[in-house]
């Protein structure tokens, strides 16, 4: 058999006028090419960045696309020179496909800000299908512990929540708020427990269930983006699309304290939010905004072996191949409870 199922990005849209994006298409099997391999997908996640891609806020350079970028299945073929994985060994694909390995970032080890920097299911061909090919450079392996299902969301909910961690400079003992609860901070909550036994996590979610979710992992507080939090708090991480839990998130960030937006794009529906920033309220006092930018490869190579250790297992949601639209939908209306991840054989 020489075809494969997949699900097709063939022109952006407005996720308001259509809850079909996708298009299943029947497509040719890739042929690796030199130091890649084949990989014969199990599963993978569905991330808030295939929304941006679809509604075009980061478009693919080239339509026809197939996304999705956590990516967990088995070695099917190498190419010539890829040596790294053998046949039938289980392997992960995240957002990084590939970076040039030349200029001061990449030699820095901050690859993620790369000018030539190549996102998986955007730039290439993703994971929403039964095959892939990646550079064998680009691929991890997959701790036993996990399923394919629950390794999906650690290669990019679980990398971004760990480089944002990295850039929040936490200390244990201090206040953690998380603005948004959806697969990344869920993996956040999780890996703060661990590593930060006495640091306090405040959770702002509009929805109650999400709030509820929170509580049962060990938040120790739970309100609506607009509330206010007990206390203010050291650091926030910022998940969400939007600019008003921004806003909202500067009225909750004490003096020199740090806030991580992490997200690859702001939606435009609540722009009009910053127009309530007043410098000397929510800015003044030395407090800080920094952005994360993509991951590194060491940020997925570290959070999985993390991950192993701890362990953190993903909360999940499970959808068909041929159901990526539905999962995509239920994502943009933000019903969500952990991680959404497509398996390629749900049965």
């Amino acid at each position: 058999m020489n075809q494969m199922n997949a699900m097709m990005l063939v022109r952006t849209l407005d996720l308001n006028k259509t809850d079909a994006p996708l298009v299943s298409q029947t497509v040719p099997i890739p042929t690796p090419g030199d130091h890649e391999i084949l990989i014969r997908v199990g599963a993978c996640g569905v991330c808030h960045t295939e929304l941006d891609e679809i509604e075009g806020r980061t478009p693919p350079p080239r339509l026809p696309v197939i996304p999705g970028h956590q990516v967990v299945g088995r070695v099917q073929e190498s190419g010539a020179g890829a040596v790294r994985f053998s046949t039938g060994q289980r392997v992960g694909v995240a957002w990084i496909n590939r970076a040039c390995g030349t200029c001061d970032f990449c030699l820095e080890g901050r690859e993620n800000l790369c000018p030539q920097f190549v996102a998986t299911g955007r730039d290439v061909h993703g994971g929403y299908a039964e095959y892939m090919t990646v550079h064998e450079a680009y691929a991890y392996p997959i701790p036993d512990r996990f399923s394919d299902a629950q390794a999906a969301p650690l290669l990019c909910a679980g990398a971004i929540g760990y480089r944002s961690m990295a850039l929040c400079n936490l200390r244990d003992g201090q206040r953690l708020g998380l603005t948004g609860f959806g697969a990344s901070a869920h993996l956040v909550l999780k890996m703060v427990r661990h590593r930060f036994p006495d640091v306090g996590v405040y959770v702002f979610a509009r929805s109650p269930g999400e709030r509820a979710f929170a509580r049962s992992l060990g938040a120790v507080w739970a309100g609506d983006t607009k509330d206010r939090a007990p206390h203010p708090l050291d650091r926030i991480i910022d998940t969400t699309p939007a600019w008003t839990p921004v806003v909202e998130a500067l009225n909750n960030l004490k003096p020199g304290g740090r806030l991580v937006i992490n997200a690859i794009r702001k939606e435009v529906a609540d722009r009009d939010a910053l127009l309530r920033l007043d410098y000397s309220y929510h800015l003044w006092h030395e407090k800080e905004i920094k952005s994360v930018a993509n991951v590194a490869r060491s940020d997925v190579s570290r959070f999985l072996e993390l991950a192993d250790r701890i362990p953190i297992i993903s909360e999940v949601e499970t959808f068909g191949l041929a159901a990526a639209n539905r999962a995509l939908m239920e994502l943009k209306n933000r019903r969500v409870r952990g991680a959404k991840v497509l398996l390629m054989d749900p049965c």
